[in-house]
């Protein structure tokens, strides 16, 4: 949920930071992992006309959306502060010109802007590759979860120290304990609502452990925190994680759910998928 959105839609880290390039290129296991249709992309460059697009997302496990949610890769910088990680920039060249795209291998899977190209938000100028937007992930205003609502201001950078609670933490729906979750935005600061990204973020234990000896993982998620592009796959809407009191009655109170048609994602099961990503404007 962002700012204006919602009007429409009801300690210091010893881990390493992130390594741009080559993570590596061994098999994935671990939480969920499915197989992905090898496809074609020599006619459709990266990054610059949209086109046919793999990516790593939540599962989606009931409801009529086609496919999962984007994750967004995360790290957590030394000063506390929750970072989503734009793919590298690198020019190629298209029909006798140069254009710049941004993509990158992270653990033998191709992670490139045309992940979030959907929905309207290829339209949003914090998905130009080459754009000077802030990465780290912002509060929005208002918020479904009363301890954002209540202990903070839109705008303000996750910080992680605001989850120290999350093996604790409980919300009114689902079972307690499982993680704290916030809502967010990224690369949108002082653009128009209508360009903003929006972010269900996540910080548990499940995510943790399934790090260890999921090599994803292990460097798309960083101490429990994963996130993903909150833009249903369906019709658009801005699902949620344990935020609609009618998420029981579907079987989602602990996955993330859409109240406008009902489906379902698994924030926990992260799988590979195929889609056809829309061109930004001005790519065709």
């Amino acid at each position: 949920m962002t700012d204006n959105f919602d009007d429409k839609y009801p300690a210091d880290s010893s881990r390493r930071r992130f390594v741009r390039g080559v993570v590596g290129s061994a098999a994935l296991a671990g939480v969920g992992t499915a197989s992905a249709t090898i496809i074609d992309t020599a006619t459709t460059p990266p990054g610059f006309g949209g086109g046919p697009t793999t990516y790593r997302g939540a599962e989606q496990v009931g409801g009529p959306a086609p496919r999962g949610l984007p994750q967004i890769p995360i790290e957590v910088d030394d000063d506390g502060y929750v970072i989503g990680i734009w793919p590298e920039l690198r020019e190629v060249e298209v029909d006798g010109r140069t254009v710049v795209v941004a993509e990158m291998d992270l653990a033998g899977e191709t992670y490139e802007s045309l992940w979030f190209q959907y929905c309207g938000i290829q339209s949003a100028p914090g998905i130009v590759p080459d754009a000077d937007h802030d990465n780290f992930l912002h509060y929005t205003r208002s918020s479904n979860y009363d301890w954002q609502t209540e202990e903070k201001e839109g705008g303000e950078r996750l910080h992680i120290s605001d989850f120290d609670d999350y093996r604790d933490h409980a919300e009114p729906i689902g079972t307690p304990g499982l993680g704290k979750a916030a809502q967010a935005r990224w690369r949108s600061e002082g653009e128009a609502p209508r360009d903003v990204i929006p972010v269900q973020v996540i910080r548990s234990h499940l995510v943790e452990e399934a790090a260890e000896n999921d090599e994803w993982l292990s460097v798309s998620t960083d101490q429990g925190f994963i996130a993903f592009l909150n833009q249903c796959t369906h019709f658009c809407c801005v699902p949620g994680w344990k935020t609609y009191r009618d998420a029981p009655q579907f079987n989602a109170e602990d996955k993330i759910y859409c109240q406008c048609h009902q489906s379902v994602f698994d924030p926990f099961s992260i799988v590979t998928e195929t889609f056809f990503s829309l061109p930004r404007p001005g790519d065709r």
